[in-house]
C-alpha cells in the first residue's frame, strides 16, 4: 500500500506564501518604477525639471539661491513645495480608499492625463500636475516584506545595494540587498521609454503615463486586500 502524501506543514506554507507575495511586491514595484521613470524623462525634456528627482530640484534649488535667480529660486521652491504636497495627498487617498491600490492610481491616472490634456504652451501647470501625481505614487507602496522602497526616487536604493553589496563581499550574508535593483532597473527603462515617447508627443506623452497608471490601478485588484494592507502606510 502506497503511504499517503505529506501535507506540506504550517511553517511551510506560510514561508511560501510569504515569497509570493514578495514576488508580487516585487513586480508592483517595477511596474510602478516604470511609471514614475517615463514621468520623470517626459516633464524632464519638456520643461528642463524635475518631476520625482526632488534632490535635483534641491540642488537647482540651492544654485539659483546663491547667484540670486529670484526667478527660478520661486519656481523651484514651488516644485518641491508641490511634491511633498503631493505625497501627504498620497497618504490620506491610501487612507480613502482603504488602502488599496486601485483609488490612489486612478487619482493619479487622472492628474496625468489632466496634465496631458492641459490647453497653452506654459508648461507649469502641467508639471505640477505631474508632480502631486508622481509624490502621490509614494504611498502605493512602502515596503515589500519588510524592505523599504521608493519609487519615484532611486538614490536610497542604490545607497541600500551598495551596502549590501559591501557586507556582502566582507562574508555577511543577509537578505534583501539585491531586490534594491529592482526600482533602479525599473526607474532606468520606465526614463528611457518617457524619453523616447517626448521626442515624439512633447508633454502629452503624460497621457501614456495616464494610462498605464490606471492600468496598474486595475491589475492591482487581483492582489490580496492583506497584502496591500503590508505594501501601503499605516
Amino acid at each position: 500500500m502506497l503511504p499517503l502524501p505529506r501535507k506540506p506543514s504550517a511553517n511551510a506554507v506560510l514561508a511560501h506564501r510569504q515569497r509570493l507575495r514578495g514576488r508580487v511586491g516585487l513586480t508592483l514595484v517595477a511596474s510602478l518604477s516604470v511609471l514614475a521613470g517615463m514621468t520623470d524623462a517626459i516633464g524632464f525634456m519638456a520643461s528642463g525639471d524635475f518631476v520625482s528627482f526632488m534632490s535635483g530640484n534641491t540642488t537647482r534649488l540651492a544654485v539659483a539661491i546663491s547667484v540670486g535667480d529670484l526667478d527660478l529660486t520661486g519656481r523651484l521652491l514651488l516644485l518641491v513645495a508641490t511634491f511633498v504636497a503631493g505625497n501627504a495627498l498620497g497618504v490620506m487617498a491610501s487612507r480613502l480608499g482603504r488602502r488599496h491600490a486601485l483609488p490612489l492610481l486612478l487619482c493619479i491616472a487622472a492628474l496625468l492625463c489632466g496634465a496631458a490634456l492641459l490647453p497653452g504652451s506654459d508648461a507649469l501647470p502641467a508639471l505640477l500636475a505631474a508632480i502631486i501625481a508622481m509624490g502621490m505614487l509614494n504611498a502605493a507602496v512602502e515596503e515589500v516584506n519588510g524592505l523599504p522602497v521608493g519609487l519615484t526616487y532611486v538614490t536610497g536604493a542604490l545607497s541600500r545595494f551598495g551596502r549590501g553589496l559591501g557586507r556582502w563581499m566582507l562574508g555577511e550574508r543577509r537578505n534583501g540587498w539585491r531586490v534594491q535593483l529592482v526600482p533602479w532597473a525599473g526607474m532606468f527603462v520606465g526614463a528611457v521609454i518617457g524619453a523616447l515617447l517626448e521626442q515624439q508627443m512633447g508633454l502629452k506623452a503624460l497621457l501614456v503615463s495616464g494610462v498605464l497608471a490606471g492600468l496598474l490601478g486595475v491589475v492591482s485588484l487581483k492582489i490580496p486586500r492583506r497584502w496591500h494592507l503590508g505594501y501601503m502606510p499605516r
